[in-house]
């Protein structure tokens, strides 16, 4: 008698172990991620999101050179948002996106993207004085805007954070960050020395500290993407940023690689 029911019990215990074991694989396959976006994304912000660098241009976004490998738009590709408002222009300060770029963001806007800041604080002009100019020069351009980064970026950043959030309260926003330029004591043609590359590097990590501390406090999620790039800086042999390069504005910008392999990963971890 014990053995007959013993036997009817394997079925009925093999059944119960499948049941649960389908379940498990409902939610595992089945359910969304946390910040799973299907809906309205806009991409907002300057070069890094417009993707100058990565070839490519749409011809009638003109000089905003937005590109098809850039990680807006690879992510769009990836995921079919409803709808894709790509807004991002090379050069755009954070007053630009206030004045030309907010617009596209609205109620029904779900995800929202954005790099903004670096031209504020000058670095495409810091670029070019610590390439053509003296060390002390170069350290100079350098401290200059670490201190406006410091004392007057993160006024400028709440503005069109607060923006965005007025215009679209109920929004995913992901804010990314910048790359280090250099590899220290990596090697290039068009290479600068180490004290330079660390006073840029050292630039780089102030800016990416302000907007991370001005996202949170807006509530936004923040993207550091320099872990990804390290390895893959300017002179470090397997670079996914252009060093001096011809058209000279797309110098100092990721390339396509650093889009697809950079941006991309950690804006998808994120959106």
């Amino acid at each position: 008698m014990r053995a007959v029911r013993a036997a009817r019990a394997v079925p009925a215990l093999w059944s119960a172990v499948l049941a649960f074991l389908l379940a498990a694989l409902g939610v595992l396959f089945v359910a969304p991620s946390a910040h799973a976006a299907t809906g309205r994304y806009v991409a907002l912000g300057d070069s890094y999101s417009a993707g100058l660098g990565a070839g490519s241009y749409d011809s009638a976004s003109g000089n905003c050179k937005r590109s098809s490998k850039s990680y807006p738009a690879l992510w769009a590709a990836a995921n079919a948002p409803s709808s894709f408002a790509f807004v991002a222009c090379s050069g755009a300060k954070t007053g630009d996106v206030l004045n030309n770029q907010i617009s596209a963001v609205n109620s029904s806007t779900e995800l929202v993207s954005i790099t903004i800041g670096g031209n504020d604080a000058g670095f495409a002009g810091i670029m070019t004085t610590c390439v053509l100019q003296s060390e002390s020069t170069c350290l100079n351009a350098v401290a200059q805007a670490r201190t406006f980064a410091e004392n007057q970026l993160p006024g400028l950043l709440d503005q069109v954070y607060a923006a965005i959030r007025a215009r679209a309260p109920s929004a995913h926003v992901v804010v990314l960050g910048y790359s280090r330029l250099y590899k220290i004591g990596g090697g290039c043609l068009f290479g600068i020395g180490d004290t330079k590359r660390k006073a840029l590097n050292g630039a780089a990590d102030t800016l990416d500290t302000v907007i991370a501390k001005r996202a949170a406090d807006a509530g936004f999620t923040f993207g550091d993407v320099r872990p990804i790039f390290t390895g893959h800086e300017i002179c470090s042999g397997s670079a996914w940023l252009h060093s001096t390069t011809w058209p000279i504005e797309e110098s100092y910008h990721p390339n396509a690689s650093g889009q697809s392999k950079g941006y991309l990963p950690v804006f998808n971890g994120l959106a």
